[in-house]
């Protein structure tokens, strides 16, 4: 079995698209406390905006709307010009640290993985960004979709090696 010092180290790092942070300095409970102010924002912004909502999700599945996909579109322009700024400026996180961006490489895993999640979310209305917002918002049921989210990451950690790459 492979230690995180190992797999920080290996070949591993740059074919899968695990991430790995390598920051060497500790945040205290009160420094983290700021990401879940952020999250609990964020998860008050998806309720608000309806991106929670399972009857968004399968319009977008069944392809009566074009809300979701200009949603995720955005994100994807803001994420893809994010990217670009952080490499051509040579951004450093607040701490000052360098941000490395690691190539990764295509591997057909992934479209079995993508067609996977893709059946997943349909199913469930859900993705794994706002189980939270969806269990906050009050729909109770979507507790069976966290489980089933970390029963399939538990799966996946114990075959990976013994899956298509």
């Amino acid at each position: 079995m492979q230690t995180f010092k190992d797999f920080k180290d290996s070949e591993l790092r740059h074919q899968d698209s695990i991430c790995v942070n390598e920051s060497e300095k500790k945040e205290t409970f009160g420094e983290n406390f700021k990401y879940l102010l952020i999250g609990i924002g964020f998860g008050i912004v998806f309720v608000k905006a309806e991106i929670v909502s399972w009857f968004r999700i399968q319009e977008m599945f069944r392809l009566e709307s074009f809300f979701m996909y200009g949603v995720i579109g955005s994100a994807v322009a803001v994420g893809a010009l994010s990217v670009y700024i952080i490499k051509k400026l040579k951004v450093k996180t607040i701490k000052g640290e360098e941000i490395k961006i690691e190539p990764k490489t295509f591997n057909k895993g992934q479209i079995y993985g993508g067609l996977l999640f893709g059946i997943g979310w349909a199913m469930t209305g859900a993705c794994p960004g706002p189980l939270f917002a969806q269990i906050g918002y009050g729909a109770s049921v979507i507790i069976v979709t966290l489980l089933s989210a970390i029963a399939g990451t538990w799966v996946y950690g114990k075959f990976r090696d013994y899956l298509p790459h």
